[in-house]
């Protein structure tokens, strides 16, 4: 499958995603808006080496390698700045940032790990059988990333359906935060079979938002 067809696909699953909903600011050419972020989205992950596709290309996620202290700010900023005036929009780019703190406070403080930034289904093939095996595929995927590395997988969602499934497939649901607008997140993890044997740091905190 293409880039370009991997894009379509990212950027009409985000427009069934709850946290991109949230992220992309209404009016005007929305769906111009949507694309923007998936194409932001997928550059980033093809650059990184982390996406992944399922076979029938109805599923993709980006995966990360990442630690506490990998991110730069600065380095990323010019293509930041132009999410904020393509996608996002001043408001929704503070409240970004602020629920994001959060998020990565539940992720650990120390070592190496493996982060989902994104996975999803097309809406399409929901509800059929087809959207079993592609979830099925994805997790799969997923866990023999993080069983190769012998690094934790960490994910957040804001479907009860996805943490039930997942749940089912090995991931445990190790959190749950009922944000300031009453919507929950549930936070997911796998840690591998010799990994979970030792110590896994965990955050020595949890910053909780007003």
């Amino acid at each position: 499958m293409n880039k370009a067809q991997i894009i379509e696909n990212v950027a009409t699953t985000l427009k069934d995603t709850p946290s991109a909903q949230e992220i992309v600011k209404k009016g005007g050419n929305r769906d111009k808006r949507f694309h923007y972020l998936a194409t932001h989205m997928v550059e980033k992950a093809i650059a990184k080496d982390a996406l992944i596709v399922s076979e029938n290309g109805a599923g993709t996620a980006i995966l990360f390698k990442t630690n506490a202290k990998e991110e730069n700010f600065w380095k990323d900023l010019p293509k930041e700045l132009a999410l904020v005036r393509h996608v996002t929009g001043i408001k929704n780019a503070l409240k970004i940032l602020k629920k994001q703190k959060y998020i990565k406070a539940q992720r650990p403080l120390e070592g190496d790990y493996l982060y989902c930034w994104f996975w999803g289904i097309l809406p399409d093939t929901r509800g059929f059988g087809d959207e079993t095996q592609t979830a099925k595929e994805m997790k799969d995927k997923m866990m023999d990333v993080a069983d190769k590395l012998q690094l934790p997988l960490y994910a957040e969602t804001r479907k009860r359906k996805v943490v039930i499934v997942y749940r089912r497939y090995g991931f445990d649901m190790f959190h749950e935060w009922v944000q300031p607008d009453g919507e929950k997140m549930w936070f997911l993890r796998y840690i591998p079979v010799k990994l979970s044997l030792i110590h896994i740091s965990e955050p020595t905190r949890l910053l909780s938002i007003s």
